[in-house]
C-alpha cells in the first residue's frame, strides 16, 4: 500500500483505489473516497480517476481490502492496559509456569505499591486448581497482590494484600485458601485499582486503545462501574479518548444510580451490572445446581430491581442493560422487562433498546423475550472457542448436555435478536477476526451462523447497540470507520450455505470476506482509520 500526501486534517479528501471495497452499495467497488471525515463515494476503479485531482491522500491498496472498522461491544480499557504491560498469566500452561511468572514479576518491579496480574486459567492446569495465598506470599516475598482469574469474577490474593482491606475476611466470598468471589473480591479489587497512579492509568488506556486500533477497532464500549474501574478511571478514559486521536470510547456505568450514570458521561446505566456472576467461578446464577459444585451460584439483582432500573432508564432517556449469563439470571432479568414493560408499555421499552451482556445460557423461551422486549444480545463469541467442546471448562461446570445449550447465536437471529460482538477483554484477547470465526465455527454446529452475519454483528451490530444505524458500513454519508487489511483470496458465502461450503461466484452480489475457514491465516491490519484521521499505524496521541 503505498500513498501520497499533504499532512494529515480532518477536512482532508482521501481518495483509496485498487484494491476490495467491502460495502453493500457497490459489491463490486474497488474504490473510495472520504471527505470530511464521511464516506463520500464507493465505486469502480475507472471512475476514481474523476476524484484524483482534489484528493489530498491517494492510497493505492495494492490489492489489500477495505472494511468497515470493527466495534467491540465489551471492554474493560484499563484492565486491559494493565494486561498488556503488566503480568499476565494467559499463556501460563500450569501452576508452576505461573508462579515462575509471579516470581519474576515481583523480582523486576521492586517499587509497585501493589503487584497487579491477570488470566489464570486453573482449568486449562494440569494442577487443577489456582494459586495458595501462602504460596503467592512466598513467590512475592510478602508484598500485596491482586491476581485476577481470567473471567475477572475471582483473585487470587497474598496476605498482604488482604491486610489493606480491614475486615475483608467477614465478607461474603471470602474463604480462607480459596480464591475470593463476590463482596471480598469487590473490596480488594477497589483497593487493588486505587493503588494505581493516574499515570500509570492514563499510560495503561493509552495502551490499550493503541491495540485495539492495531486490531483494524475503531470503537470500543467501555464498561465501567464502581465495582469495576471507578469514576477517575471512566471520566479519565472518556476524556482522553475526546483529547487524543484514537478509537471511538462509548461509555457504559454499571449502576442502579441512573443520575449518577449520566452525570458521568455514560450513555447507559448499563454493562456489566450484575445478575450474576460467572461460570468459571462458580457464580453464575443456574436454575439447576453445577455438575461439579452443589449449588447453583449467586443470584445479585432480584427481577422487582432489574424492572425498576428499566423503568428509570428508560424514562431518563438511558439505555439499561445487565450481565447474565446463567439461565436463573436471564430468567430474572426478562422476568424484570416483562415488569417494566407492563407498566411503561411495550413500545416504550422496545424503543429504548436495552441490553444484555453475556447472555450465555439461554432457554428458548428467554430468546423469545430477548426478541420482544428488543433486547440486544451483547456477546463474545471467543469465550466458546476457549471454553466450550466436550471436554471445555462449560462441560466441567454444567455438564456436556447443558454445556452444549450455551452461546445460541443462530436461535438469537432467527428469533430477530440484535448481536453485537465484543471481547470482554482482557478476558478473551481484541481479536475482532478471530472472533467471527469463532462464531462461524462454534463448537456446537447448530449454534453457527455466517460469516457474513458474525462480521455484520463486529461492525455494525456495535452501533446498533447505541443506537446509530447510520454506520459501521462503507456508505456515502457513513462515519469514515474504516480498516485496511493484508489478506488472502476473498469468499463469498452461498446464500443457501451456513458454514461449511464456499462460493466465488461473482454473480451473487455479495461482498466477499477473507477465507475464515480454521486453519487459514487471519487478516493482518495495515491501517485503521476513525472519522477520517489515521489512528494505525503510528502511536495514539
Amino acid at each position: 500500500m503505498t500513498t501520497r500526501t499533504d499532512p494529515q486534517s480532518d477536512d482532508r479528501t482521501v481518495l483509496l483505489r485498487g484494491g476490495e471495497v467491502h460495502s453493500p452499495a457497490d459489491p463490486f467497488a474497488t474504490a473510495m473516497v472520504v471527505e470530511r471525515g464521511h464516506v463520500a463515494w464507493v465505486g469502480a476503479e475507472g471512475a476514481a480517476d474523476a476524484f484524483a485531482a482534489g484528493a489530498d491522500e491517494i492510497v493505492d491498496l495494492d490489492g489489500a481490502l477495505v472494511t468497515p472498522a470493527f466495534t467491540d461491544s465489551h471492554v474493560h480499557t484499563t484492565a486491559t492496559g494493565l494486561a498488556l504491560t503488566g503480568l499476565d498469566l494467559g499463556g501460563a500452561a500450569s501452576l508452576a509456569e505461573a508462579g515462575a511468572l509471579v516470581r519474576r514479576y515481583a523480582e523486576e518491579h521492586p517499587g509497585d505499591r501493589v503487584l497487579l496480574g491477570h488470566g489464570w486459567d486453573a482449568s486449562r492446569w494440569p494442577e487443577g486448581r489456582a494459586p495458595g495465598r501462602e504460596e503467592l506470599d512466598a513467590l512475592t516475598g510478602g508484598r500485596p497482590l491482586y491476581l485476577t482469574r481470567v473471567d475477572v469474577h475471582s483473585a487470587a490474593v497474598t496476605t498482604a494484600m488482604l491486610d489493606l482491606v480491614p475486615g475483608v475476611r467477614s465478607l461474603d466470598g471470602y474463604r480462607d485458601g480459596e480464591p475470593l468471589t463476590a463482596d471480598a473480591h469487590h473490596a480488594v479489587r477497589e483497593a487493588a485499582h486505587a493503588a494505581v497512579s493516574p499515570r500509570q492509568r492514563t499510560e495503561a488506556q493509552r495502551a490499550a486503545l493503541r491495540h485495539a486500533a492495531s486490531r483494524g477497532i475503531g470503537t470500543v464500549h467501555e464498561c465501567g462501574g464502581p465495582h469495576i474501574s471507578g469514576e477517575d478511571d471512566f471520566t479519565g478514559l472518556l476524556r482522553l479518548a475526546g483529547e487524543e486521536p484514537g478509537p471511538r470510547v462509548v461509555g457504559y456505568w454499571a449502576d442502579l444510580d441512573v443520575d449518577r450514570a449520566r452525570r458521568l458521561g455514560a450513555v447507559g446505566a448499563a454493562g456489566d451490572l450484575f445478575a450474576d456472576g460467572s461460570l468459571g467461578s462458580h457464580t453464575a446464577c443456574l436454575h439447576e445446581p453445577y455438575a461439579d459444585a452443589p449449588h447453583t451460584g449467586r443470584a445479585m439483582l432480584a427481577p422487582a430491581e432489574i424492572a425498576a432500573h428499566v423503568v428509570a432508564c428508560t424514562e431518563a432517556g438511558l439505555q439499561a442493560g445487565f450481565h447474565a449469563i446463567g439461565d436463573a439470571a436471564l430468567s430474572a432479568v426478562t422476568d424484570g422487562f416483562r415488569e417494566a414493560a407492563d407498566k411503561l408499555g411495550l413500545a416504550r421499552v422496545r424503543a429504548a433498546r436495552h441490553r444484555v451482556e453475556h447472555a450465555e445460557l439461554l432457554a428458548p423461551e428467554a430468546v423469545a423475550a430477548f426478541a420482544e422486549f428488543g433486547l440486544t444480545a451483547s456477546v463474545q463469541p471467543a469465550f466458546d472457542a476457549a471454553w466450550g467442546g466436550e471436554d471445555g471448562m462449560y462441560a466441567a461446570r454444567l455438564g456436556a448436555e447443558r454445556a452444549r445449550s450455551l452461546n445460541p447465536y443462530a436461535a438469537l437471529l432467527r428469533a430477530g435478536v440484535p448481536l453485537a460482538f465484543g471481547s470482554d477483554s482482557p478476558v478473551t484477547p481484541l481479536d475482532p477476526w478471530g472472533t467471527v470465526r469463532a462464531a462461524a465455527f462454534h463448537r456446537t454446529p447448530e449454534h453457527r451462523i455466517s460469516v457474513r452475519a458474525a462480521f455484520t454483528a463486529h461492525t455494525r451490530g456495535g452501533w446498533r447497540a447505541v443506537g446509530r444505524d447510520d454506520a459501521g458500513v462503507l456508505v456515502p454519508g457513513a462515519p469514515a470507520d474504516y480498516a485496511v487489511w493484508e489478506t488472502g483470496a476473498l469468499m463469498v458465502q452461498a446464500p443457501d450455505d451456513r458454514v461449511a461450503r464456499w462460493s466465488t461466484d461473482p454473480r451473487s452480489g455479495t461482498p466477499g470476506l477473507p477465507d475464515l475457514t480454521p486453519g487459514a491465516g487471519l487478516p493482518v491490519c495495515l491501517r485503521t482509520v476513525v472519522a477520517g484521521r489515521t489512528v494505525f499505524p503510528g502511536p495514539i496521541g
